[in-house]
């Protein structure tokens, strides 16, 4: 699987937006879908679980849905399976977030496609961690 054609400059941009919004955030700490947002939590990102079966996550108030978050969100990060990820992303673009970031091994072409048309720029196949240490 390839990754997206963003530059690092253009990763670098995006890590100056503040609010992430994370779908399928984990309360388990071995997950990666735990430690990653506690890493960007850790470095000045406001995380917002967003995990129907969690009142709290990090001791923040975990949302059903992204679209119950109040006001707006600049990258929503996903942690589902490629297969499972385009109603996540089909309601991510109805936030209007400027970014949707889809983890290391999630792509999906048709939301791909689907955020392209609604101008929500998106990254696949790439861990934020990761990309946020190799560009820090």
């Amino acid at each position: 699987m390839n990754v997206d054609a963003h530059t690092d400059e253009q990763i670098q941009d995006i890590f100056s937006l503040k609010r992430i919004a994370v779908i399928g955030m984990s309360r388990n700490s071995a997950k990666a879908a735990h430690y990653v947002p506690r890493y960007l939590s850790d470095n000045g990102y406001e995380v917002i679980p967003v995990n129907p079966a969690a009142d709290e996550i990090m001791r923040r108030k975990a949302y059903n849905s992204v679209l119950d978050i109040p006001g707006g969100v600049d990258v929503v990060e996903i942690f589902r399976p490629s297969d499972k990820v385009l109603p996540f992303v089909l309601e991510a673009i109805r936030k209007r977030p400027k970014v949707i970031w889809l983890q290391e091994g999630i792509h999906d072409q048709d939301a791909e496609d689907l955020a392209a048309e609604a101008g929500v720029r998106m990254v696949f196949n790439r861990c934020m961690l990761a990309e946020h240490r190799r560009l820090s």
